[in-house]
């Protein structure tokens, strides 16, 4: 890999897409490379810029590389989300990860400012600086690196720098799992990109994660049926129902044949991986009630952020959706079709997090689990799918002591957190 001298003696290393996984796509800008989770001709195909803005936060996106360098800065230009009227969020969360373990946690300030005013319907950027994010305290040997990328944060690339060269870290022929949900997936609100919950399940089963999860965007669109078709995958599962019923989209007449048809665009490329279909967890707001979901006003201007739900129950009658109607359907129809499919599974999402759960971990905005319950929902993944006899444990062979086991822990390594 070229490399230009830094006037302190360090390295500085362009930051390419060979460096890069987790994203479907890369884009240079004048700043540097921004990373995709759709591709480009998916992108074209739709004018929402919330499903843009969602897929160009690298959830599950991160620099890997091999190098010596006991000391690093990575230059970056975020763009920090700030909703008109709620409280401020805080910086997007950096995860370094020294040989799969985690070694720091930092963020970066500066980057540019995207201001959305929910009830207009607008959104107003204003640039910013680049920030620099900073770790050191390396161990001095030969180590593969990855720095995951905040899960809420549009992140541009701009500059890579170590005190050694770095080079990219050869395939480890890892088993890939490509997964597609809301913005549960996505991340909100876990504490950091290694401890969303499909992350956290990725480690857990040894696999190479693929995460399209996309906040407020899970809503059978054909470009993401055809994007999870054309990705090599050996594991896909698909999370659907919440944003269906928060956006208050479609009908009970269109939903089936969408879910159809979207099984049947992912089968066109992966006629017999492994492909689970997901129903959404517990969300008692709208479990007999339907959309569309809304923020609750009166809470935000006591300084809350909760949501509602706006529909009637009795309009379940003319074919509105609630998470009770999706999931008694996504069964029915995994069902129906696992008869000439062995391959497909379902999952109902309850056994992820469900009404003792609700009790236990209650959801902070009525719609998103916190940090430690995305801890919480990954156990429960990771033993249902990763663990025998689910749909994503790998073979093994009769009498092995291993069967049925997870690969990893789901506890994060306990590190200092390295100085921004």
């Amino acid at each position: 890999m070229d490399h230009q001298d830094d006037p302190r003696g360090w390295i500085t290393a362009p930051v390419t897409a060979d460096l890069l996984r987790g994203a479907l796509d890369v884009e240079r800008t004048e700043r540097g490379l921004l990373p995709h989770r759709l591709p480009a001709w998916a992108r074209a195909q739709c004018a929402d810029p919330q499903l843009a803005r969602a897929q160009s936060q690298p959830s599950g996106v991160r620099l890997v590389f091999r190098t010596r360098a006991t000391a690093l800065e990575l230059d970056t230009v975020p763009t920090k989300t700030v909703y008109a009227g709620a409280p401020a969020r805080p910086d997007g969360v950096y995860d370094l990860l020294v040989d799969g373990r985690l070694a720091g946690r930092a963020s970066v300030a500066g980057g540019d400012t995207l201001t959305v005013d929910i009830a207009t319907r607008t959104a107003e950027r204003r640039p910013g600086p680049v920030g620099t994010l900073r770790f050191a305290g390396l161990p001095d040997r030969l180590k593969d690196v990855e720095i995951w990328l905040p899960y809420n944060e549009t992140t541009e690339l701009v500059a890579l720098r170590t005190d050694a060269p770095v080079e990219p870290v050869p395939d480890r022929g890892r088993t890939v799992w490509l997964h597609h949900g809301s913005s549960i997936s996505h991340g909100s609100d876990a504490a950091s990109p290694t401890t969303t919950w499909p992350a956290l399940a990725a480690a857990a089963g040894g696999v190479e994660l693929i995460n399209l999860g996309l906040g407020g965007s899970a809503l059978l669109d054909p470009f993401t049926a055809r994007t999870l078709r054309d990705t090599p995958a050996d594991l896909i599962s698909i999370k659907i129902g919440i944003n269906l019923v928060n956006h208050d989209l479609m009908r009970l007449r269109a939903f089936v044949p969408a879910v159809h048809g979207f099984l049947d665009t992912i089968r066109d490329g992966h006629p017999g991986t492994p492909l689970l279909v997901v129903s959404p967890i517990l969300c008692p707001i709208v479990e007999d009630t339907p959309g569309p979901s809304t923020l609750d006003l009166a809470a935000l201007r006591a300084g809350r952020v909760l949501v509602r739900a706006t529909g009637d129950p009795a309009e379940r009658a003319s074919g509105k959706l609630t998470l009770g109607v999706i999931r008694e359907e996504l069964a029915r129809i995994v069902g129906q079709r696992a008869a000439a499919d062995p391959n497909l599974h379902y999952l109902d999402g309850r056994e992820l997090y469900g009404e003792a759960d609700a009790t236990a971990l209650p959801l902070p905005d009525r719609l998103h689990p916190d940090a430690a319950t995305h801890h919480h929902i990954a156990r429960r993944f990771a033993t249902l799918a990763f663990t025998a006899p689910g749909p994503f444990a790998p073979p093994v062979a009769e009498g092995h002591p291993a069967a049925g086991e997870a690969s990893h822990s789901l506890e994060p390594t306990a590190s200092p957190e390295s100085p921004s």
